[in-house]
């Protein structure tokens, strides 16, 4: 097989990558194609599919990939891959008023570019120069932490320096502090956070508040109209939580066992569909009245609608986080953990905030977020208090063979 040949997606992969876009601002942005299913990461990325293609296969170390020729004290720039609409820009469109700011400030200049469509075309891109132990010509990647973790596993990702990270350090929050899959943010640092939550059209429910996936899978009264997401770590992972399991820490019983409560649901028609984020539609006009959905999605539907609201279940969400990388053998890495860490300055992360309405994992953000919008200061979406924080649940990594098998069952039940 040619190395530089693409590995064919089985339909299973390609249906669970498909997702609908929204109108206006919200086409093509951020939360319309982050949700590419972790299935294409098996088939783009596992150790078995390198090898197959005559790469041979990285080899992580304790270390993580060696700093490759750092030229940052004499090149003033960073490459930096992002998604689109996920960075501030001016009203007029012709600024991103923070990045300008940071080049101003250390004469850093930033090559932005949002070249990330969705996770598993862009770890497609990179993959074979990883592989061959080549730079990719970034300095800094943005990708879900999925696929973060499978960076770091094969050891393509540069382990970051804690002295050029002193904001960073002091201010990433609790909840983002140790993931499984990276503890102690030795070579990541959160972009955003991505709560999974319940919401509902308070008129299309009668006025009734829908707080539990029990109430979404069991209410007779919302027969019909209820959907679920057509990501498999969100719609299984708040299912676990509402019969008691632990997302984090799962067998595969666990993981059956919640296949087959969905499936009860679907077999009575009481779920209408599985969805991308194009249950927004629905949703805004009562023809959905509750669903699993995506906080980003609410924040900007509840502008235009006052009927539309979400709840956090008692058993607890879902949070994911996009985050940032500095690949293996990136020529500029001092300079990219010089951006990371200003983007957790509070002020810089409040103007952030203020544009891409995901979660801030940056403490200290509120009293500045005020300064720029109180409304959105005050939005548990935006900045979750201790509480709502104290209810987040991540979905464990899982190896290629789990997730191979976890997403073909997803799939069989969604009908993809």
């Amino acid at each position: 097989m040619d190395s530089h040949e693409p590995e064919r997606l089985s339909p299973v992969q390609i249906a669970a990558m498909r997702r609908s876009l929204t109108n206006g601002r919200g086409s093509l942005t951020r939360r319309s194609l982050l949700r590419a299913s972790g299935m294409g990461a098996v088939a783009l990325g596992g150790l078995g599919a390198l090898s197959a293609c005559g790469i041979p296969p990285a080899k992580s170390s304790a270390d993580g990939a060696a700093v490759f020729d750092d030229r940052s004290a004499k090149e003033k720039v960073v490459n930096f891959s992002n998604w689109t609409e996920y960075m501030d820009v001016s009203e007029d469109e012709k600024h991103r008023p923070t990045l300008e700011a940071f080049t101003e400030r250390t004469g850093i200049r930033v090559k932005y570019t949002e070249d990330i469509n969705d996770n598993v075309e862009f770890f497609g891109k990179i993959k074979p120069q990883l592989a061959a132990g080549q730079n990719t010509g970034r300095d800094l990647i943005c990708v879900t932490d999925w696929l973060a973790a499978r960076i770091i596993r094969l050891g393509w990702a540069q382990k970051l320096d804690p002295a050029n990270l002193p904001h960073a350090f002091a201010n990433l929050s609790a909840q983002f502090r140790t993931p499984d899959w990276d503890p102690g943010r030795s070579y990541s640092y959160a972009w955003t956070g991505i709560p999974t939550v319940i919401a509902y059209n308070v008129k299309a429910t009668g006025g009734r508040k829908i707080d539990s996936v029990t109430q979404l899978l069991d209410d007779p009264k919302l027969k019909g109209k209820v959907s679920f997401l057509s990501e498999m770590r969100d719609s299984i992972g708040m299912t676990m939580l509402d019969m008691g399991k632990d997302p984090g820490d799962f067998t595969d019983a666990d993981f059956d066992a919640t296949v087959g409560r969905i499936q009860k649901a679907v077999d009575k028609k009481q779920i209408r569909r599985f969805t991308g984020n194009d249950y927004t539609a629905d949703l805004s006009k009562g023809d959905i009245a509750a669903c699993i959905a995506w906080a980003g999605d609410i924040i900007q539907l509840q502008a235009d609608n006052p009927d539309i609201r979400f709840s956090i279940p008692s058993a607890g969400y879902i949070t994911s986080s996009d985050n940032l990388l500095v690949p293996a053998k990136a020529t500029h890495k001092a300079n990219a953990e010089k951006l990371i860490d200003y983007y957790y300055e509070p002020p810089v992360a409040a103007q952030l905030a203020a544009y891409i309405n995901y979660v801030c994992p940056v403490d200290g953000v509120r009293e500045e977020l005020a300064k720029i919008d109180p409304a959105m200061a005050a939005n548990t979406l935006i900045l979750p208090d201790k509480e709502m924080a104290s209810r987040s649940h991540a979905f464990r990594s899982l190896s290629s063979e789990e997730e191979t098998a976890y997403e073909e069952k997803f799939a069989k039940l969604i009908g993809a």
